[in-house]
């Protein structure tokens, strides 16, 4: 039985205990690295690059605005061409979709592309409870699936292993589960890859059914797209009897010629490529070419509720590209365990509350995951403001506790400074009160409080707190005749 994100701590303690590995913190940083600079580069070559933000934004944008009438396009356009259209309200009801769908032709074993959406639903857990293996073919995906594992980056789901622990995975796991590793395994990555190619042809060539996401789905010709670098998808594709795609309904573009903008931003963003090596589409059934029997999952799963929201709803405007996991400090030094699903990094301390909703400790705690430097926004292709929806989060997570019966204490400082702030006369006592304690202080020869007691210390263990000014504003204000000194 592989890993799973339930039961996962709140971010601050996952955090904590991702900082304590500093195996972990190299991987990530020499990854993020690189990665950074590759982007870097080839968004450095393209000299419209902010107009073409503001392309692939207005896009999207335009898209989930009439997100109802493109799903009704889609679904016509699927059928018309062979297709079957299933709807999903939740992760429980796509996987029963799935599941009935592989008992109902005998098939005990899928292949599958990767696919963010079906790792979001479980679906490797739910077919593996009903009997039926279910094989990733993406080279990270499967590092991750054979050292049972989690992911932990959008796009390289094992950016947290280093090249050294992939051989021992691999030498250690293959065998287990079909072709074993060759004996004289290195871990030069030509040579992992090598590996992981025999390893899964067996399986490419022996199964059935393939289930896949999408990157995109065009609404006037039903046409599924799915970008990636090695081609495993492409086998994923066409050589087994039956497809299942699982897609988002945030997925749908509304033509062809909208997806232009998009191609473009995406590998630059994402792999810091021109282009995707591969790019496979498909438009239901094709006599004698590639699957015969196609299913395309629509899936809700919060995505409705997300909609809904109109200053989060832009987080459903992503296209997975993870450019800003690969510039955001917090990320950089925690990795992804730590925000305990499988979006991890400033999208999904934003995408996850907003499929979610406010309520659960571990979810209540990924809007303050981060700085709010505003990096994740300068990178993301289109243009997600996620410090604004991050604040706004944040926000909302307050105001669901403001009924709780013990206020935390910050709840408490807030509404002393309430009390202090609303009366003139208050906030003159308090501060006179403030500057005494600053001149007792400097007699002592302290400038700082030091460390606080109770709550505070937290705060203070990696933050100095200066001790008061010795003169409040006011007495200053009249020494200086109104700030003009003589």
């Amino acid at each position: 039985m592989s890993a799973t994100f339930v039961g996962m701590p709140a971010f601050p303690s996952a955090a904590r205990t991702a900082l304590g590995n500093t195996q972990l913190r190299h991987n990530l940083a020499h990854a993020t690295g690189v990665i950074r600079a590759k982007r870097a580069a080839v968004v450095g070559e393209v000299e419209n690059w902010e107009e073409l933000r503001l392309a692939g934004a207005a896009v999207k944008e335009r898209a989930l605005r009439s997100l109802d009438a493109h799903l009704v396009q889609l679904e016509e356009s699927l059928t018309a061409r062979g297709a079957v259209v299933h709807w999903a309200r939740d992760a429980a009801e796509a996987n029963r979709i799935v599941v009935d769908l592989a008992r109902a032709r005998e098939i005990d074993e899928v292949v599958k592309v990767k696919s963010m959406v079906t790792q979001e639903i479980g679906l490797n857990e739910a077919l593996e409870a009903s009997g039926i293996a279910a094989w990733e073919t993406d080279l990270a995906e499967l590092i991750v699936q054979l050292g049972g594992d989690l992911p932990s980056h959008i796009l390289v789901p094992a950016i947290h292993r280093n090249r050294a622990e992939i051989r021992e995975i691999f030498t250690r796991r293959m065998g287990e589960v079909g072709r074993p590793a060759p004996d004289d395994l290195t871990d030069e990555p030509a040579v992992l890859a090598g590996a992981a190619r025999e390893h899964l042809r067996e399986k490419f060539l022996r199964a059935r059914m393939a289930v896949s996401g999408a990157n995109f789905a065009v609404a006037d010709s039903g046409t599924l797209v799915v970008v990636e670098s090695e081609g495993n998808g492409r086998m994923c594709l066409t050589l087994p009897e039956v497809l299942v795609s699982i897609v988002g309904i945030e997925k749908v573009v509304p033509t062809w010629a909208e997806l232009d903008p998009l191609l473009r931003l995406l590998p630059r963003s994402s792999t810091g490529e021109r282009m995707n090596p591969y790019t496979s589409t498909w438009t239901g059934v094709v006599p004698d070419d590639g699957p015969q029997e196609v299913h395309v999952v629509l899936l809700d799963n919060g995505r409705t509720r997300a909609l809904g929201d109109p200053t989060g709803r832009q987080a459903l405007r992503c296209i997975r590209c993870s450019a800003c996991l690969n510039v955001c400090p917090v990320y950089e030094r925690t990795g992804g365990h730590a925000y305990g699903s499988v979006y991890p990094g400033p999208i999904g301390a934003i995408l996850n509350p907003l499929l979610r909703g406010t309520g659960d400790p571990q979810t209540d705690s990924l809007p303050y995951a981060s700085t709010l430097c505003g990096a994740c926004f300068e990178a993301c292709p289109v243009r997600i403001d996620i410090p604004e929806v991050l604040v706004h989060l944040r926000a909302e997570v307050v105001d669901a506790h403001r009924a709780d019966r013990l206020p935390k204490p910050e709840a408490l400082a807030f509404r002393g400074a309430a009390w202090a702030f609303g009366h003139a006369q208050r906030l003159d006592r308090t501060e006179w009160l403030s500057s005494l304690a600053g001149r007792l202080l400097r007699r002592r020869g302290r400038t700082s409080l030091g460390r606080l007691p109770g709550p505070g210390a937290a705060w203070t263990d990696a933050r100095d707190l200066p001790a008061p000014p010795t003169e409040t504003f006011r007495a200053w204000w009249r020494r200086t005749d109104g700030g003009e000194r003589p």
